[in-house]
């Protein structure tokens, strides 16, 4: 996002910690966070995932989009496997999902281990705000990107912590929840994101270029499409 297009009032009370990826979702989160004037700080996974370009990514948002150090935390969510990402094993499908079928992309209790450790980040810095990019219309099925979820970890979040029993409480945001991918790519442009930066796909090579073939890349370039905005994926 230029620098230009950010809030030019950032309220250091309104401390936010930002789940950032390095894909078009989490990207656009940042973007609409620091419009709204929250003093962001963003938080990655290395979580043995296969598309670990994605981590190189993240810091590219960061450089250009213009917050605290990014900061990344190491899991070994494929020391338990269990997903076509964090098992070598199971093949990343290029077919669409059937309607009801959670697909094996599904990384089991992703966000549930991903919030509570940017929660612990939160009470750290004096957060009260976290944001993630889940969404519950253009998703692939996962029970982890629905609002029972975010409703859920919020309730927990305010009986599990000293934030939530003795100070401000913990608001957990998913601004594009009910947004369709298209809806994201244009608010996400209408701020500045530079969505060239940006990588989505599940089996990405070593120099950031998309397959074209999986889900995620398909339902990227729908939202382009939806959006009428020209699409800068670099394919590999």
């Amino acid at each position: 996002m230029g620098r230009g297009a950010r809030s030019l009032m950032v309220d250091t009370s309104k401390k936010a910690v930002i789940l950032l990826s390095g894909g078009l979702d989490s990207a656009t989160v940042l973007a609409m966070a620091q419009a709204d004037g929250y003093d962001c700080y963003t938080l990655g996974f290395d979580y043995g995932q296969r598309h670990d370009s994605e981590l190189r990514a993240a810091l590219r948002v960061v450089a250009a989009q213009g917050t605290h150090e990014h900061k990344v935390i190491r899991l070994n969510l494929d020391a338990i496997g269990g997903s076509a990402l964090t098992d070598g094993d199971i093949q990343v499908p290029e077919e669409a999902t059937s309607d009801g079928e959670i697909p094996v992309t599904y990384v089991p209790a992703r966000n549930t281990v991903f919030l509570s450790i940017a929660l612990g980040y939160a009470e750290v810095i004096g957060a009260n705000h976290l944001f993630i990019g889940a969404n519950a219309v253009d998703y692939s099925g996962y029970p982890d990107c629905r609002p029972e979820f975010i409703q859920a970890f919020e309730r927990l979040a305010n009986v599990a912590t000293k934030a939530g029993v003795e100070g401000a409480g913990i608001h957990i945001h998913a601004p594009l929840m009910t947004m369709t991918k298209g809806d994201i790519v244009t608010v996400g442009t209408a701020l500045g994101v530079d969505y060239g930066l940006t990588i989505t796909c599940y089996q990405a090579d070593d120099h950031g270029g998309a397959c074209g073939r999986c889900e995620a890349c398909r339902l990227r370039k729908a939202g382009f499409e939806d959006a009428g905005i020209a699409d800068p994926t670099k394919y590999s």
